[in-house]
């Protein structure tokens, strides 16, 4: 056994130890499902392009204690264009001192899964619930055992929140190699809608690992707008993984700007359960240097007549690596679904990677889907085109590789911040030789 999963384990007991019965119970199971299961590797599929074997070599400190007091630079926390509710998470730990819930209307509960454990609230077992029985998900199930902290947002039925929700999490220096896991439990109710800006920061040298999972369930016609951002320190490895569930003519529509961390994760399962629901996922990983990251995305159509389309963009430079992976699955009785699922890769470097599996299973009748992947690179003919219009070699490429990967802003609904949204995308984009410099 290696020193990560003995640290691991021996961390989950003493949190057993200190939980009410019925969480202790779950956090067994868990903890001895991950016994089992062991840390995924090459030869289970969804794990094939991204090994996890460096972290075997690591012993990292479970949490953070000194999380509570450690100074943050309020410039690492802003995001113009995103002013109003937030939640703070710091190295894993809840920040109330950098938080504001105010402003919230009523029938919106906004706090911690710590919080709802501590007031014995029943529904906080359900960010428990559903073991995870699919390989690959031992990360998801360690989770389960070693979760303390995390965001508990309830949504009451018909209540519209118009200021999007800021979740912020931020890793900086701890002084020491760290993991920390958050759990995250998320319920909007008939007819409501809200909107989520999940901002994931970092800043300082020390390496961390943040495992994260969450839970969100949709009633029905109820909406949900999700931004995701990913800035995370280059020393960061990020693991998240997300379970929604749809119910009938529910809609949930998210984009995400992958731009950070030396190793990131992003594992997505939705289903669409009731029947005219509807998904837009939308993303982008921009990559350089050494950065790995591995996107799985999973839509199910489990009734009739729903919606999905998955648009992910992926663009690799110097020796990064990019990794998709993307099923669309139409049960049977799904008839008349319409899903969509395209994957389209940009290679900077002769030395990058780009893996990308795309898989569409269908079992209904009537059904109209599509899936396709490309990897390729800069269009020679659109980059003449624009050099003959003046622009010098540097800036014609930036360019060409921000319009590429642009349409994920599309899906920000609120202005200011997608012009942010676009300004950070623009400044981490690979630079071209000349190209401010």
């Amino acid at each position: 056994m290696s020193a990560f999963v003995r640290n691991l384990l021996q961390a989950a007991e003493e949190i057993e130890r200190d939980s009410p019965r019925w969480l202790a119970d779950a956090r067994r199971a868990a903890r001895e499902d991950f016994v089992r299961r062991g840390l995924p590797g090459p030869r289970e599929e969804a794990w094939k392009y991204t090994s996890l074997r460096a972290l075997e070599t690591r012993a990292p400190r479970i949490g953070d204690a000194g999380a509570a007091g450690r100074a943050v630079d309020p410039a690492l926390l802003d995001l113009p264009g995103c002013e109003g509710p937030r939640l703070v998470f710091v190295n894993g730990a809840f920040r109330a001192d950098l938080s504001t819930t105010a402003d919230l209307p009523a029938g919106v509960e906004l706090g911690t899964l710590a919080g709802m454990i501590a007031d014995g609230r029943e529904a906080a077992r359900a960010a428990f619930e559903q073991p995870l029985a699919e390989p690959g998900a031992a990360l998801a199930q360690i989770n389960a055992a070693l979760a303390t902290e995390g965001v508990w947002l309830q949504v009451a039925d018909n209540v519209e929140v118009a200021t999007p929700i800021r979740l912020v999490f931020a890793g900086i220096d701890a002084g020491a190699d760290i993991a920390w896991h958050l759990r995250h439990a998320i319920r909007v109710g008939d007819g409501a809608s809200v909107a989520l800006v999940e901002h994931h920061v970092g800043a300082g040298p020390a390496p961390q690992i943040g495992n994260s999972f969450e839970r969100v369930a949709l009633g029905r016609g109820a909406r949900l707008r999700h931004v995701r951002l990913q800035e995370s320190a280059p020393g960061a490895t990020l693991i998240c993984r997300a379970e929604l569930s749809l119910a009938a003519g529910a809609v949930v529509e998210a984009a995400s700007l992958e731009l950070g961390a030396g190793l990131s994760r992003r594992d997505l399962r939705l289903r669409l359960e009731g029947e005219g629901a509807r998904a837009d996922l939308r993303g982008a990983a921009v990559l350089r240097g050494r950065r790995h990251m591995d996107a799985q995305f999973e839509v199910r159509h489990a009734c009739r007549d729903a919606i999905s389309e998955v648009r992910w963009r992926g663009i690799a430079d110097e020796r990064a690596r990019a990794v998709f992976g993307g099923a669309i699955v139409v049960e049977e009785g799904a008839d008349g679904s319409d899903a969509q699922l395209s994957n389209r890769n940009l290679l900077l470097s002769p030395h990058a990677e780009i893996d990308t599996r795309p898989v569409l299973e269908i079992h209904a009748d009537e059904v109209k889907a599509a899936h396709g992947a490309t990897v390729g690179r800069l269009d020679e003919r659109s980059l003449f085109y624009l050099r003959s219009r003046g622009l010098p070699e540097a800036s014609a490429r930036s360019m060409l590789t921000f319009a590429f990967c642009s349409d994920v802003l599309d899906g920000v609904a609120f202005e200011p911040l997608r012009a942010e949204l676009g300004a950070r995308l623009a400044r981490h984009l690979p630079r071209m030789p000349g190209d401010g410099e």
